[in-house]
């Protein structure tokens, strides 16, 4: 404990930015290392996406905690991520004339990218529940 009483709190919020600092850190070093292999390789996805494929790999293969400094800073982007909505809101507003004329198409885009989102996560939730389902020490 600190000589004066607020130290221990003062020590405590460094830390969590230094934690969040760290977290978006790996974050944006994810995105670059997937611009530059999508780039590199030519690929046929962004690299923004190939960067959250390269994400995905290293925590499958690490597993880290709830407490780590990636996982604080995705969770703590997660909580304003409705702010990013006002944007396409606007754009929309500014297509109004477009949605006007082609409603049809963009609204059956719109219907079967729901469609297929569901079922792609209707799919992967029941081969995790069968996976541990199979392997009943996973869970403990």
């Amino acid at each position: 404990m600190g000589q004066f009483p607020d130290d221990d709190d003062a020590v405590r919020r460094r830390r969590g930015k230094e934690t969040m600092i760290e977290g978006l850190f790996q974050l944006l070093m994810c995105q670059l290392v997937g611009t530059l292999l999508s780039q590199a390789l030519h690929l046929p996805i962004p690299g923004p996406v190939a960067g959250m494929l390269f994400l995905l790999a290293i925590l499958t293969v690490r597993r880290p905690g709830v407490e780590a400094p990636v996982m604080r800073a995705g969770g703590r982007i997660l909580q304003d991520l409705p702010l990013l909505f006002i944007p396409a809101g606007v754009g929309l507003v500014t297509c109004l004339g477009l949605l006007r004329h082609q409603w049809l198409p963009i609204g059956a885009a719109m219907l079967l990218g729901w469609a297929a989102g569901l079922l792609g996560t209707v799919f992967a939730s029941r081969g995790g529940l069968a996976r541990n389902a199979s392997d009943p020490d996973e869970g403990q």
